[in-house]
């Protein structure tokens, strides 16, 4: 492809979402060749990606567009014949962009753009000072019940009495303060219940678990959970996106473990230890939690390095976690205690949940199958990564499900031998589409966007005696040595 040098009259639009990396490839590959690229953020612009969908019968990304004439995917722009090439330039290099060729986003679309840049203004929690004080207080030490140790801890009335003493208020006014401490997840019950005198509590910066967002105190007011969890999703997705490679194929962890924004990624992961979780709506909580399972799997792979085989996977998903709202999630907890209603994963003997885990509060009350083409493993195989909002999530996640499917990576099907060769990801979690070949396939062809590949599927359906097969998971990742 040869390097244009004319100056074009046109643009070329690209429908790509952040940290994509055949979108990036797409636009370095535009880039090489001089032209003007216009690029349009479909997870900004759900309206746009709806519109996207309507002109090209496409739910993937890139979506790539010489004014108004669409060229296809990256695959598609990469297998263009030289001559065809050569006339889309000229076109563009000639024409104008027709006003009313594409959906472009308002010019005054910043309130976006804001929100992607993760931006966050912290507003110092009412207590956190008490909290600080209070750690310095030598209240809090190591106390013991039986036989057994509790290290960082301090009882109901040890907190009462500092109360008491160094911030000069009644018993009453005292009670109060504490209370307020707990009602905003300062700290834990760890033996008893309420703030009786012979409670032991903890507080949460002090919890000895392996999370990765602990160790310091979550000192701003609590922010709304799905608010909270898109800041961090649309900070960690521009991370990755600055750091993948031109041709789209490798990531940088190192340099992004590095970056001054993994650094803010960071301190904005500590808010999450005290968020609310209870009043979730069904939507919230599949917003949610989607989001921080994808980018707690990248700070994961930062923090502790890639798992490279089976025993060093099970470790990984078992234990890399957030403290979320005084509890600690791992990815298990996340995608089947949570989001699959709390259902055994892949080699678990036992649910993630107990009947007296606190967790299960927050678990949804059944299996929800679209998320498995939303969660990211960190795996070449793993469906494509963006951000997910409540206000409108079945649709997003839909359309999540319908690009998996549309790539050959998802689902396969070949008419002459009447068989249909799906992801890994359906043999696993079969029991969440049905538990059979006929209700799964089913599922498959219901959630189809109108394709030749869905056409041929109900072909072979119809036909009968179809062959179900897997396609091999790809478990290498995409990071640089």
């Amino acid at each position: 492809m040869a390097e244009v040098e004319n100056r074009l009259e046109g643009q070329v639009t690209v429908y790509s979402v952040p940290g994509c990396p055949h979108c990036q490839h797409a636009k370095n590959t535009l880039k090489k060749l001089g032209l003007p690229v216009c690029d349009v953020n479909v997870n900004q612009h759900p309206d746009i990606r709806g519109r996207i969908k309507e002109l090209t019968g496409r739910s993937t990304v890139p979506q790539i567009f010489f004014n108004g004439v669409h060229v296809g995917g990256n695959d598609d722009l990469q297998n263009l014949a030289p001559d065809e090439l050569e006339r889309l330039i000229h076109m563009v290099q000639s024409q104008p962009l027709p006003s009313d060729a594409l959906p472009l986003p308002k010019e005054d679309d910043t309130d976006i753009t804001a929100k992607e840049e993760g931006e966050f203004k912290c507003e110092r929690d009412a207590f956190a000072d008490i909290v600080e004080e209070f750690k310095s207080s030598g209240q809090i030490g190591t106390h013991w019940r039986g036989l057994k140790v509790y290290r960082n801890s301090f009882t109901g009335e040890q907190l009462l009495n500092w109360l008491v003493k160094e911030k000069g208020v009644d018993t009453e006014k005292a009670g109060e303060i504490a209370q307020g401490l707990k009602d905003r997840k300062h700290f834990n019950c760890i033996v008893g219940k309420g703030l009786e005198s012979s409670t032991l509590l903890r507080l949460l910066e002090h919890e000895p678990c392996a999370a990765l967002n602990t160790g310091q105190m979550a000192a701003c007011s609590p922010i709304k959970a799905s608010e909270l969890s898109e800041l961090l999703r649309n900070l960690i997705l521009k991370l990755y996106s600055d750091h993948l490679s031109a041709d789209g194929k490798t990531v940088d962890y190192k340099a992004m473990s590095r970056s001054p924004s993994f650094e803010h990624y960071c301190e904005l992961a500590v808010q999450l230890q005290r968020v609310e979780l209870l009043s979730l709506s069904r939507e919230e909580k599949l917003a949610f939690f989607i989001n921080i399972y994808n980018a707690l799997v990248i700070h994961g792979n930062l923090r502790i390095g890639f798992p490279k085989n089976v025993w060093q996977r099970y470790r990984f998903f078992n234990y890399v976690s957030y403290m979320i709202g005084g509890e600690v999630f791992t990815l298990q907890d996340i995608e089947n205690g949570v989001l699959r209603g709390n259902r055994k994963g892949v080699a678990q003997l036992l649910r993630p949940f107990s009947k007296s885990d606190p967790r299960l509060q927050v678990a949804l009350p059944d299996a929800e199958p679209l998320i498995h083409f939303a969660l990211n493993c960190g795996a070449k195989s793993c469906p494509p990564i963006k951000t997910y909002t409540p206000e409108g999530i079945d649709g997003q996640l839909r359309t999540a499900a319908e690009a998996f499917l549309e790539n050959d990576d998802g689902c396969m099907v070949d008419t002459e031998k009447g068989e249909v060769k799906l992801s890994q990801i359906f043999k696993w979690y079969k029991a969440d589409f049905g538990g059979t070949d006929e209700t799964l396939l089913n599922w498959v062809l219901n959630h189809m966007g109108e394709s030749p590949k869905k056409s041929s599927l109900q072909r072979i359906l119809s036909a009968g005696n179809v062959k179900v097969g897997y396609i091999p998971y790809d478990w290498t990742n995409n990071g640089t040595e």
